[in-house]
């Protein structure tokens, strides 16, 4: 109710509602009107009350579901998790749907690779798509690449932001980071049950406190950008991108993105560290690495440096 009392004033926003008509447009008494309108002015929403009625001024940079009119029931908006990745993996284990999107405000205990804190200061955008594949779990790995190929072509056709690509799926504008992503899968009997993506973007937060080398979304346009309208360009253009069942296009396009191949690379995982050439990735998305021995390593996973 909350979202069609907005989609109704932001309609016609320089006129004044009256709760007489909102009421009757909506189906629910004068009461509930002013219940919700109250609510929404405690949320940050500025609505403006007299004896005539209600007009909107201004919203805050909400994400709360109704801000996605075609997505508010797939939508679990929270002010403060721990991780968003905790409570998808939950809904995803209880059955929730294709698509689900779990999102917060804050994370007391954002994660990234090798168990690596992601700090998620507040105006980032953090959330985890909770994602039922229909394709091997060998394959899996190509929904993360076409979520960091969605989002560098974002950054790049709607913000003017030339981001590219660092294996597996940061974000870099700049050699500077932008965006970081962590996948967890579960599969029963070689078939996948789901595949969770956390993404957190430096949107109007400034992550340079913990993290010297990043930057935002605002320090690279001198200006304040909604983040529900990142989120909704991602969300819009992510979920055409993996209408195609086997993503076979998937990371011969994330190549043209890609600022790591042909860099000499230094790869940590949670078992060695290897230093050589990111020569290619292989059709599993794993990077193809020249060590300086002239032989060649296959890596599934890990964290990697470019060197200077």
């Amino acid at each position: 109710m909350k979202g069609k009392i907005l989609r109704v004033l932001a309609e016609n926003s320089d006129l004044i509602h009256s709760g007489e008509k909102l009421s009757v447009k909506l189906g629910v008494s004068r009461v509930s009107i002013w219940k919700h309108i109250k609510k929404l002015q405690q949320l940050g929403y500025q609505i403006e009350t007299s004896a005539s009625g209600y007009q909107l001024v201004s919203s805050p940079d909400a994400l709360y579901p109704w801000e996605f009119p075609q997505r508010e029931s797939s939508i679990h908006y929270y002010q403060e998790v721990n991780s968003t990745m905790t409570i998808a993996k939950e809904l995803a284990r209880k059955e929730c749907p294709h698509f689900t999107v779990v999102i917060a405000e804050e994370q007391l205990a954002g994660r990234g690779r090798l168990s690596r804190i992601w700090h998620s200061a507040g105006g980032g955008l953090y959330f985890t798509i909770v994602l039922r594949p229909q394709i091997p779990p060998n394959l899996v790995s190509r929904y993360g690449f076409a979520a960091s190929l969605v989002l560098a072509r974002t950054m790049q056709k709607h913000f003017g932001i030339d981001a590219q690509v660092k294996w597996p799926n940061d974000i870099l504008v700049n050699e500077k980071k932008l965006c970081g992503m962590l996948s967890e899968m579960e599969a029963v009997d070689e078939q996948v049950s789901f595949l969770n993506i956390g993404i957190g973007i430096n949107v109007n937060n400034d992550p340079t406190h913990h993290e010297p080398n990043a930057t935002s979304i605002r320090a690279l346009l001198g200006e304040t950008v909604p983040r529900k309208k990142v989120l909704n360009l991602f969300l819009d253009a992510f979920e055409e991108e993996i209408s195609q069942v086997t993503l076979d296009h998937v990371l011969f396009e994330w190549k043209k993105y890609a600022i790591t191949l042909g860099r000499e690379v230094t790869i940590i995982s949670t078992k060695d560290t290897l230093q050589g050439k990111a020569v290619d990735i292989d059709d599993t998305g794993a990077l193809i690495l020249e060590l300086k021995d002239g032989t060649v390593e296959t890596v599934y996973y890990g964290d990697c440096f470019h060197q200077p």
